[in-house]
This record gives structure tokens, C-alpha cells and sequence, in this order.
């Protein structure tokens, strides 16, 4: 594995652990403070800054404190060169699934996420 993907895989952790835990500090540490946060599942188009997307995160009560299950995996991860990469992503929080493209960037040796493009399928639509 090479370096480049193993600190992607660090990131993703962190990433998931702060979606997990609702940790604020952790989430900014994975996301460039430029980042993009955007779905296409609502109408409009929902798009966010970080400076949106943290306090809606700080809001929630977190997939840990109620006791739920982690399901998160790793699809794959690609990269486009030395400083660019994109993860396909799938995880479950608070009933729903989700799958992530994440794009993310290296600047001065550290990766960070600088766009999340998300799909949500409730717990409905899946018969359950």
C-alpha cells in the first residue's frame, strides 16, 4: 500500500469517527476549510460551507451516544496524482445509508476533504 494510501485511509477513519461522534474539532480537521458539502437529494440542491455544515453537525445527537451500529466502508480510493484523490464511501447513521464521494486535496503533506458529494436512501425507501 502506498503511503499516499494509507494517510487517505487515516483521514477516511477520522472522517468516519467524526460522523459517528459529532466531533466537531475532528470534522474540521479532515475538511478543508473551503470544502464543499452538497447533495442532490433535496430540491434545491442543498449546498453548504464548512462554515454551514459544522454547526448542523454540532446539532445532532450523535450515532455513538445512541448506541448504533458502524457500518462504514471503503469502496475505493483513486488518486489523480501527487496532491488529488477521491474516495467512494458507504456508511448508515441514524437509519439511512449513504454513499460519499469525497474529493480531496494535499497541501503542505496533509490530506483533507474538500468536497462532499453525498446520496441518501432513507430506511424507507428500503422497505424496512
Amino acid at each position: 500500500m502506498s503511503t499516499a494510501i494509507a494517510d487517505l485511509n487515516t483521514v477516511i477513519n477520522d472522517y468516519f469517527d467524526a460522523l459517528y461522534h459529532c466531533d466537531t474539532g475532528l470534522l474540521q480537521k479532515v475538511f478543508h476549510p473551503k470544502a464543499v458539502y452538497a447533495t442532490a437529494d433535496e430540491t434545491p440542491l442543498l449546498h453548504r460551507t464548512m462554515e454551514e455544515y459544522v454547526p448542523v453537525v454540532a446539532a445532532r445527537v450523535s450515532p455513538a451516544s445512541r448506541g448504533e451500529t458502524r457500518n462504514d466502508i471503503v469502496d475505493e480510493i483513486q488518486l489523480a496524482g501527487d496532491n488529488t484523490a477521491f474516495a467512494r464511501l458507504r456508511c448508515t447513521l441514524a437509519g439511512n445509508d449513504y454513499v460519499d464521494f469525497l474529493t480531496f486535496v494535499r497541501e503542505e503533506g496533509r490530506w483533507r476533504i474538500m468536497a462532499k458529494v453525498f446520496q441518501m436512501t432513507p430506511a424507507k425507501e428500503k422497505g424496512v
